[in-house]
């Protein structure tokens, strides 16, 4: 055993490696990235042969791991809350295969939309599947949770759901390790039919999974990270879920807390333990980060018309993270925390590095495009999506991975001319080759700008799964070679730029045009440097 001082990611990434894992599988997304970055940089991972590799999407994440499950391994597959969308097909499905080695989903999901499209809730996605889901409190439960997650999903034949959000995934605390477990030996599965979804085999598993919803409870009901402490003072029954029972407890830190809590942080809810304190409080309150998702369960089998309150009906606020201040004036005391901003420090917006080469590819854009008028550019997700901002003024949509492409295609179906889509590499990879197909085999008038930095560079400078293939990629959907366009973004190159913008825009089909140039913030990268030589793009 020894204490590690570990981010709330780390804490889970080693609770997976002491918890005898054979793979993790993943696409980086600010707040889950640094679970497989801690695992790419562990000693023991490399001498045991753990697979740490990026895959190029949430989809491909959950697959693979769900096939090194299939062998007997133990697997984890790690994502951000709206990654758990594009991986919602196998995710879901996944329950009714059910699994063979243990498999951990965690999903960090992100309250106030510090880096995202949306503040979603995964604990749906959990529900929706009806498998074991697992919220830790702080840092030692999320290794904690990691580590005997195994177990739960080897007891059940499913897949487990580990549910993090920002605060916790983006804050250290120590954290004490538990003993190394070795790997599993491959296996094959006891039932080779399992896996086969056919309607006949679908139907007799899916039975199974509901057959299994009772033990599954009652794991919850006697779980070691669900909590029940009574109290003496019962007008207010107090119920809680991972890192939110942080915020009440911050406010108890001198004073004794007389309420009955009752701490949650294994699924499915612990009825009983939720029916007592129905039975006995003279109201219930809920406390939980993200969605009213406990709150809404409890008012479909409430004891007694017992009030339940929290978020729904405005005792918490409906939207953004908790804290120990909203948490005082839900139970009417004092705040602990000074919320006030001091004068020195100023709101700044986020901006594009100085030098990156999507503000030259941008420059030469705005003015290619003139001639067209404003409203008609479709960007994506990645550090291009700035363009939106000051002074570039230069795109008008982000919604999801990839859908910058069929955007643009369906606003030239509806008889747009001038339409552009742009898009990251590691984007394009991601979910943006699919788009292009379609465009290809309609011959859309659109042209696709893919500003290839040959790296993830929004969550860090992860590798891309583009790098040296796009061109290759390009052709092989069927876009024609001489309307694939190369050049380096510089404001030397303005010129040059504008003109082929100009070209590419004037053809009435599709064109792809490659701003290419390394981002400035992976020029320290001697690794990716070795790389750009041998496929002779630097």
């Amino acid at each position: 055993m020894q204490k590690l001082l570990l981010l709330g990611d780390e804490a889970i990434a080693q609770g997976a490696l002491d918890g005898g894992i054979s793979g993790i599988y993943a696409y980086p997304g600010t707040p889950s990235t640094e679970i497989t970055e801690y695992v790419q940089a562990s000693k023991f991972a490399k001498e045991n042969n753990i697979h740490s590799d990026w895959s190029v999407n949430e989809k491909t994440a959950m697959e693979a791991g769900l096939g090194m499950s299939y062998a007997g391994k133990r697997s984890m597959v790690c994502m951000k809350h709206v990654g758990l969308n594009v991986a919602a097909d196998a995710f879901i499905n996944s329950s009714i295969t059910g699994v063979n080695g243990g498999l951990i989903v965690v999903s960090a999901d992100d309250p106030s939309m510090h880096s995202s499209q949306n503040e979603q809730d995964s604990r749906f996605y959990g529900n929706f599947a009806m498998i074991p889901m697992l919220e830790p409190v702080n840092q030692q439960e999320a290794y904690e949770m990691a580590y005997y997650g195994y177990e739960l999903s080897e007891k059940f034949k499913l897949p487990v759901l580990l549910r993090v959000t920002t605060r916790l995934a983006h804050s250290r605390a120590g954290v004490e390790t538990l003993e190394q477990k070795p790997q599993n030996d491959v296996s094959l599965p006891s039932n080779l039919t399992q896996f086969v979804l056919l309607p006949s085999i679908a139907r007799k598993q899916y039975k199974t999974l509901l057959s299994n919803q009772r033990s599954i409870e009652e794991a919850s009901e006697e779980s070691i990270f669900n909590k029940y402490t009574d109290g003496s003072d019962k007008t207010l029954g107090i119920i809680t879920t991972g890192i939110a029972n942080n915020y009440l407890m911050e406010n108890f830190q001198d004073t004794e807390l007389n309420h009955p809590v009752l701490k949650i942080g294994q699924y499915p809810i612990p009825r009983k333990q939720i029916n007592k304190m129905l039975k006995e409080c003279d109201k219930v309150l809920v406390i939980e980060e993200g969605y009213p998702i406990v709150e809404e369960m409890l008012k479909g089998y409430q004891e007694a018309g017992t009030p339940i309150i929290g978020r729904l009906d405005g005792t918490l606020p409906r939207d953004g993270e908790l804290n120990p201040n909203l948490v005082a004036n839900a139970l009417g005391l004092e705040t602990i925390l000074d919320g006030s901003i001091p004068e020195l420090v100023k709101n700044r917006p986020p901006s594009m590095c100085v030098g990156c080469g999507h503000i030259d590819a941008y420059n030469a854009l705005n003015e290619a495009i003139i001639p067209y008028g404003v409203g008609r550019v479709f960007a994506d997700i990645g550090c291009y999506t700035l363009g939106a901002l000051p002074p570039y003024n230069a795109v008008n949509s982000c919604v999801d991975m990839g859908a910058s492409i069929t955007m643009a295609k369906g606003a030239a179906d509806a008889g747009m001319v001038g339409v552009v889509a742009v898009i990251g590499d590691s984007t394009f990879t991601h979910s943006g080759i699919t788009g292009l197909i379609d465009c290809v085999s309609e011959n859309t008038p659109v042209t696709v700008i893919i500003s290839d930095n040959f790296t993830t560079g929004m969550t860090g400078g992860q590798d891309s799964k583009a790098l040296g293939k796009i061109e290759d990629i390009c052709k092989g959907v069927g876009v024609d070679p001489d309307h694939i366009r190369v050049f380096k973004p510089l404001k030397k190159n303005m010129e040059e730029m504008v003109q082929i913008m100009k070209e590419e825009l004037e053809y009435k089909g599709v064109s792809v045009i490659i701003p290419r140039r390394q981002c400035v913030q992976t020029m320290k990268n001697k690794k990716l440097a070795e790389q750009l030589i041998s496929l002779n793009l630097k």
